[in-house]
């Protein structure tokens, strides 16, 4: 199965590269956790170490099945007296009605959203920082966040397309959007932002970030921590990682037309793997796609077949 080629807005294209560019992500949701035994709520359950963060750093982690598939994928924010997650996605809800459940008697954690009171923006591309500047804004080091007049910038490299992550209430969120596009920054629309993702060879939400897989499978192996206690899910992936026993993992691969999410991908007639996102790139001046793909089929070079058409996995 193949797709016809997605627009992209050429400009946006151009300011993640070698500008700035500005996403609003009014469906991305913000949790609040706050109480005594918040940390270790979340330290507990998911996959990496929220216990040894310090205020003004951040972690992105996954709360995994049983049999290790992800279920949720979201960065943790330690501030002084509360933690805040960001969902990878726009399953805020879904993840404060699961974190509610999981709490016991004897925790001591509460759970809000905030999704309605605050809202999250995406700045991106070179002259980001510059345009923070302008705003009197912070500029924190990866992986980390400062916070000023109410508003939290978190520097974000490792998870989706680089950029600094902006939490600010509404009103405010709105004005600094006004501010960013009047300071040279070009709106970017979720096509565009995947496209780019997809070049970068990043998982995302809804494509990757699903199910289906487990974190090692999809992109997220640096989640994994392996200096910390049992969590739902870490004996498989601890299994896994300490007997080489990963089985697939995320790829980018080379076709001639643009491949749809869920095309099977097979070599000498059996099934290796599958599409899991995908977009012409105007950087290759080809179509490619990210892919869950089996060993030793995984490895650059290697070629595939999809419905007939030749698939390249790429460097």
């Amino acid at each position: 199965m193949t797709l016809t080629q997605t627009t992209i807005d050429e400009r946006a294209y151009t300011a993640l590269a070698s500008g700035a560019a500005v996403m609003d992500r009014p469906g991305f949701g913000i949790l609040q956790l706050t109480d005594a035994d918040r940390v270790d709520f979340v330290h507990r359950m998911t996959t990496n170490n929220i216990a040894v963060l310090k205020p003004g750093q951040s972690a992105v982690t996954v709360l995994t099945s049983p049999v290790a598939r992800m279920l949720f994928v979201f960065t943790v924010l330690q501030r002084e007296d509360d933690l805040w997650l960001l969902p990878a996605g726009n399953d805020g809800a879904q993840l404060a009605r699961h974190l509610r459940g999981q709490i016991f008697f004897m925790d001591k954690v509460k759970v809000a959203d905030l999704s309605q009171s605050h809202r999250r923006l995406r700045l991106m591309g070179p002259a980001a920082a510059e345009l923070l500047a302008q705003a009197n804004l912070p500029t924190p080091d990866a992986e980390t966040f400062a916070e000023a007049d109410n508003v939290i910038v978190l520097n974000q490299q490792a998870l989706g397309v680089p950029g600094y992550e902006i939490i600010a209430p509404v009103e405010d969120a709105a004005t600094l959007f006004a501010r960013f596009e009047a300071g040279g920054a070009v709106t970017v629309d979720a096509d565009t932002y995947n496209v780019h993702r997809i070049e970068l060879g990043r998982p995302g939400a809804g494509a990757e970030l699903v199910e289906s897989y487990n974190p090692l499978e999809a992109g997220l192996a640096w989640t994994c921590a392996d200096n910390k206690g049992c969590y739902t899910g870490q004996e498989i992936i601890a299994r896994q990682i300490t007997y080489d026993k990963v089985t697939k993992t995320l790829v980018t691969v080379r076709s001639d037309e643009l491949l749809a999410p869920g095309t099977a991908l097979t070599a000498d007639g059996r099934n290796v793997g599958e599409v899991t996102s995908a977009a012409y790139s105007p950087r290759d001046g080809a179509p490619i796609a990210l892919a869950v793909v089996k060993r030793p089929q995984n490895v650059a070079g290697t070629v595939l077949d999809a419905n007939g058409q030749r698939v390249v996995v790429k460097e």
